[in-house]
Formats: structure tokens, C-alpha cells, sequence
């Protein structure tokens, strides 16, 4: 599985220009007026791997594949968006489809780039884009309540379908988002059916001026103290400066240019790990002269279910996956010499694929 991740915030906050420089196009409209964004942009990149790179060298592969990472610039909310204002339950649709989000807040001061309400505070731009996800949220959990309950009459309510959401609706009409209830585990899978936007993982990116990047300013310093308590990670990227990069086409001149800023990496490497991190992704990899291919999954899946993400048929006449730890392919040369001096694996359908194994799924059609 690959996963996609949208970029919201308010207007003119610099999501556009973000986005294409992390999906290196200028198909997302930049321009200094609310909603020039209104259709979702969608950039799909590839997944930088270094192992993925060794892996293929050593396996004299003919093509290398890489994971892919889609990005999805959903256009500016405002105050009102859970009631349409701004074409907002468009714009809250479009949020629902990916699979996390990043909550980029407008960090830098501009006289050049209007602020739709005429006065720069990242915390009170953040409370009104989490408010409309709450107000949101709220209106779906009455809609699932209601409808849960004139579905099912008398004793077929499962209680603790019906506890859940309860809880829930109590915990939005507080203003707390889902993802901060202290549900069970139970409870955590029912309402997952349901999609909720405040339940979705998330972190903050703050896009700050150049001159910010690597220290902050006393803008980013608020986002962090009002993140911290929250347990959500925070980038500081200046998104002036990534569409800088994205036009040095040579690599060594981009490295060059990058350590005259003192970062060690881009925004998209950046936000990358950290998506990893905040979905619990882990990458495996499969080899051969043909191709070597990286792969995602969760955390804690087993091999037949990874198997699936290649084809469902390995799922379904699963036998055993012959498994190479990384650090084993390396030290002895790829497969053959990992046969030779017995580091082949034969695992079965209760092994838990690590981050670094290279899978080789032997299937019944």
C-alpha cells in the first residue's frame, strides 16, 4: 500500500506553492485570493529509499521501484466551511478520501500575501480549521447515531456500538477531537468504520521565511506550545524556498544549496519520515534480476496480509514466505549467497513482517 496525505489549512497560507514543490509541478495555482484552489490537486512522488537502491544494485535488478507517496491540495477552509461557506463540505469531502493530513500554518509575515482575516495568529488560524472539523465531525455523529438507531429497533442495538457514539458526540460537542478520546481498542474499531476527519492522524507543518527555517520565530514557537500537549509533531519548512530547490535539476548543485542553507534535507524527506512515523508504515522489499520493488504495510501485519499488497492471490494460497533480513542480504550478497550459508527463512502464516525484509511469497492459485 502506498498512502496519500492532504495539505489543508486557511487561504493564502502557501499550501499550493508547498505542493508543488513537493510533487516538483506547477499544477496547483498559486495566487493571492481565497479559493484559487477549488478542484483537489493530486501530485503522486516516489519514495526515496536507500536500501531499496543497495538492493537492486546488489541484485543487478533491471528496473527499481519505489514506494509511492500521494500528495492532495485540498483548497483553503474558512470559518463556516462545516456550513458551506467557501465551498467548504467540497473542500471537507475531499478531506475525508486521504489517509492523513497536514495542518500547514502560516507562519511568516507578508504585506504582499493578504491574511483572510487581516492579522497574522497561528493559533487562532488553527482553532478555526479545527473547529469546522469538530462542527463537521459533530453533524456526522448525530447523522450515524440517528440513523444506527432507526436501523436497529429494541434488541438488535449493540450497546457498545451505541456507548461509542455517545462518548464521542459528548467529547465534540467539548470541543475534543476524536483522536484525543481515551477510547479501548474495541471502540477505536467501530468508529474507525465511520471515517471521522478529527480521527485521522495528523501533524502541523509551519511555513515559515526563509530566514526562519532552521530556528523558528516567535510565530512557530507558538504552534509548538499549543501542539505540544496534543503529542503532534511539528516541521517548521519554508515553502519559498523547497520551490527553490525543485528548480536545481542536478543533485550535487541541490545538495550544495541546501548546505549553504544548513539543512540536511527537503521538506518531502522530511514530511515523508514523518508520515511514516505517524501511520506506523514500515517498508519491505522484493528482488530479483528483473525488478526490485519496495512495498508498505502497517506495522504488526502478518506475511500473508503484506503478500496481499502485491496480489491478493498471495493472500489467498498462502504457503510460506522465504524471508532475507536486510543486514544478511548486505553482508552476504543477495540471495544466493544468503542460500549458501543458510539465511533463507521459511516463514508462515503467523510471521510478523519486519521493516527491511526482502519477501519472496510462495502461493497456491
Amino acid at each position: 500500500m502506498g498512502f496519500n496525505c492532504g495539505i489543508l489549512g486557511l487561504p493564502n497560507i502557501g499550501k499550493s506553492t508547498l505542493f508543488n514543490a513537493l510533487t516538483s509541478t506547477q499544477s496547483a495555482e498559486s495566487a493571492n485570493y481565497p479559493f484559487c484552489t477549488i478542484e483537489p490537486n493530486v501530485g503522486v512522488v516516489s519514495v526515496p529509499n536507500e536500501k531499496l537502491e543497495i538492493i537492486s544494485k546488489i541484485s543487478n535488478s533491471k528496473k527499481t521501484i519505489y514506494n509511492q507517496l500521494e500528495f492532495v491540495d485540498i483548497a483553503g477552509l474558512v470559518k463556516g466551511a462545516s456550513k458551506g461557506e467557501g465551498l467548504g463540505n467540497k473542500f471537507l469531502d475531499n478531506l475525508s478520501k486521504v489517509d492523513a493530513y497536514i495542518h500547514m500554518v502560516r507562519c511568516f509575515n507578508d504585506k504582499k500575501i493578504t491574511h483572510v482575516s487581516n492579522n497574522l495568529n497561528p493559533i487562532e488560524d488553527i482553532k478555526i480549521i479545527e473547529t469546522e472539523l469538530l462542527l463537521s465531525d459533530l453533524s456526522k455523529a448525530e447523522n450515524v447515531t440517528q440513523n444506527y438507531l432507526n436501523k436497529n429497533k429494541g434488541s438488535r442495538i449493540d450497546p457498545i456500538i451505541k456507548n461509542t457514539l455517545d462518548i464521542v458526540k459528548k467529547n465534540l460537542e467539548e470541543g475534543i477531537q476524536i483522536n484525543e478520546i481515551d477510547l479501548d481498542i474495541e471502540q477505536k474499531k467501530i468508529i474507525k468504520n465511520f471515517n471521522f476527519l478529527t480521527n485521522k492522524p495528523y501533524l502541523f507543518v509551519c511555513n515559515v521565511d526563509e530566514d526562519s527555517i532552521i530556528t523558528g520565530n516567535e510565530f512557530s514557537e507558538d504552534v509548538i506550545n499549543f501542539a505540544n500537549p496534543k503529542g503532534k509533531k511539528i516541521i517548521n519548512v519554508s515553502a519559498s524556498i523547497e520551490s527553490e530547490i525543485v528548480l536545481i535539476e542536478n543533485d550535487q548543485e541541490r545538495n550544495d544549496f541546501l548546505k549553504s542553507l544548513q539543512l540536511d534535507e527537503t521538506s518531502l524527506s522530511k514530511l515523508i519520515r514523518t508520515g511514516y512515523q505517524m501511520l506506523d508504515l514500515i517498508t519491505f522489499f522484493t528482488s530479483g534480476e528483473n525488478e526490485s520493488r519496495a512495498w508498505t504495510c502497517k506495522n504488526g501485519t502478518l506475511a500473508p496480509q503484506a503478500g496481499a499488497s502485491i496480489h491478493t492471490d498471495f493472500q489467498k494460497g498462502f504457503i510460506k514466505a522465504e524471508t532475507i533480513g536486510y543486514e544478511d542480504f548486505i553482508k552476504y550478497h543477495g540471495e544466493a549467497g544468503c542460500k549458501v550459508n543458510g539465511k533463507i527463512r521459511q516463514e508462515g502464516k503467523d510471521y510478523i513482517v519486519k521493516d527491511g525484509d526482502i519477501l519472496n511469497f510462495k502461493f497456491n492459485l
